[in-house]
């Protein structure tokens, strides 16, 4: 796994923090690394401002109890993980989340999926730090397993035509394999390949080409591309116990089936850029994606991603 020194976990002290406070605790373990809690809430009206206060001092005993709540569930010692808590009340909360992590050089955000009610999909908030923030995002919903049955998934796509996404395939692979090795051990790839041609070829136009033929031919192509995938899992160096789904599928639609079929609760996941234009980190079909999921997610962007919002 990459190296992760400095977590910065967002609370809005407004649920259950237990599952997000877990996972953070369970990285920070692992990577003897340091997390800044930080409590983010709205601002308070002219003439509120003693109410503010304390309600701000309430939310944070309420943190403050949540983190003793997840230490003691772990067995964590308390000097075992270096943690701070701060509060920071004011409009867009997503922008001063991202300014946070400009200002303070965090590796990795981690925060309770907004609205956890809600089984599948991410919110307003959530979104934003998935299009906007230059570091890694962990949204976490709750996941029932102990660690050692935690069930790991990266999704890849090996048509890599570009250095940036090259170098994003082997850093999610290499995520991915640490975290499944530090849970169930099992990592699961997921990779979909499309032949839409040859499905439009077959439908709409009549060819001298047989049946075996058009299916030799996809074949060909489903080889290919399963080649590519195999070529990249090697370049990335992870080894280990691997279940890989190649199929021909839209991602969109096969990801979030596999992730409940198989129970998956965790999925790695690549957000790619658009060359040219910062901000602008995904496409039609991971916005699908994560409108679909219903587990907890860690995603990534290009090395090379530059956020819109500014210090």
């Amino acid at each position: 796994m990459p190296t992760v020194h400095r977590i910065l976990y967002v609370s809005h002290a407004a649920e259950d923090e237990s599952s997000g406070l877990l996972q953070a605790f369970a990285v920070a373990r692992n990577n003897n690394a340091t997390i800044k809690v930080l409590l983010v809430c709205p601002a308070v009206p002219e003439g509120f401002e003693e109410f503010g206060e304390l309600c701000v001092k309430a939310m944070l005993e309420r943190v403050r109890g949540e983190i003793a709540s997840a230490q003691e569930k772990m067995k964590l010692p308390k000097d075992q993980i270096v943690l701070e808590i701060e509060s920071d009340c004011g409009p867009r909360p997503a922008e001063r989340v991202i300014r946070r992590v400009l200002s303070g050089g965090y590796d990795l955000v981690i925060k309770n999926v907004e609205g956890r009610t809600q089984r599948k999909g991410f919110k307003a908030i959530d979104m934003e730090l998935l299009r906007k923030c230059p570091c890694p995002v962990w949204l976490c919903r709750p996941i029932e397993r102990t660690h050692t049955e935690i069930r790991v998934a990266v999704a890849i796509d090996p048509e890599c035509e570009e250095a940036s996404t090259y170098d994003l395939a082997i850093r999610l692979l290499r995520w991915a394999r640490v975290l499944a090795d530090s849970c169930s051990g099992t990592l699961h790839v997921i990779s979909c390949w499309d032949y839409d041609v040859d499905e439009y070829l077959r439908r709409h136009f009549p060819l001298s080409a047989s049946e075996e033929e058009l299916d030799e031919a996809t074949e060909a192509a489903r080889s290919r591309h399963r080649s590519k995938l195999d070529v990249l899992i090697r370049a990335s160096g992870i080894g280990g116990d691997m279940q890989v789904h190649h199929v021909i599928a839209h991602p969109d639609n096969f990801i979030p089936l596999l992730i409940d079929e198989e129970e998956l609760d965790l999925l790695v996941m690549g957000t790619v850029g658009r060359a040219g234009i910062p901000g602008f980190i995904m496409g039609n079909t991971a916005e699908n994606i994560l409108q679909k999921v219903s587990c907890s997610l860690l995603a990534l962007k290009p090395s090379d991603f530059e956020s819109p919002i500014k210090l």
